[in-house]
């Protein structure tokens, strides 16, 4: 692993046939609610294997890569001042890629306890405002007009 973060990442939204989204509270700031993120473990780590890594490092659930839907979009973003430490000096910007997969609203979450303190499912628009990011919210938006529009 590099010393430093890489400043590529995916976003996973995981949902259900009901859509609803799985939200994670982040351990390092209670409070803060998101869907799977995590970058890079390292520069030629595929796009759609770093996605599953996350998921099953970050909830315990395995998704196979073929049933990661991979929208071929990316977000650019500012890298939180109170994160940014974690990158190389100078870093200041993450291209986050995005990511979905449809699972069970039964499926047995185990959440990393050094990431996350607590999961819940919530309604996309609850989802969405839900979120501490914006590009999270943003890709929530987006899966109830890619998946669920009437």
């Amino acid at each position: 692993m590099p010393a430093f973060k890489i400043p590529i990442s995916v976003l996973v939204i995981l949902y259900s046939s009901d859509a609803e989204v799985l939200l994670l509270e982040r351990a390092d700031h209670p409070g803060f609610w998101q869907s799977v993120t995590g970058s890079l473990d390292d520069e030629k780590e595929p796009l759609v294997a770093a996605a599953c890594r996350e998921v099953f490092e970050e909830t315990g659930l395995a998704i196979a890569p073929d049933a990661m839907e991979d929208w071929g979009f990316s977000q650019n973003y500012e890298i939180f001042a109170h994160w940014r430490h974690r990158y190389a000096p100078g870093v200041t910007e993450n291209t986050e890629h995005v990511f979905s997969s449809q699972v069970s609203r039964q499926s047995a979450v185990r959440l990393s306890a050094r990431e996350h303190l607590r999961w819940k499912w919530l309604a996309l628009e609850d989802a969405a405002e839900a979120c501490f990011s914006w590009t999270n919210a943003k890709a929530i938006h987006e899966l109830g007009r890619r998946q669920f529009a009437r």
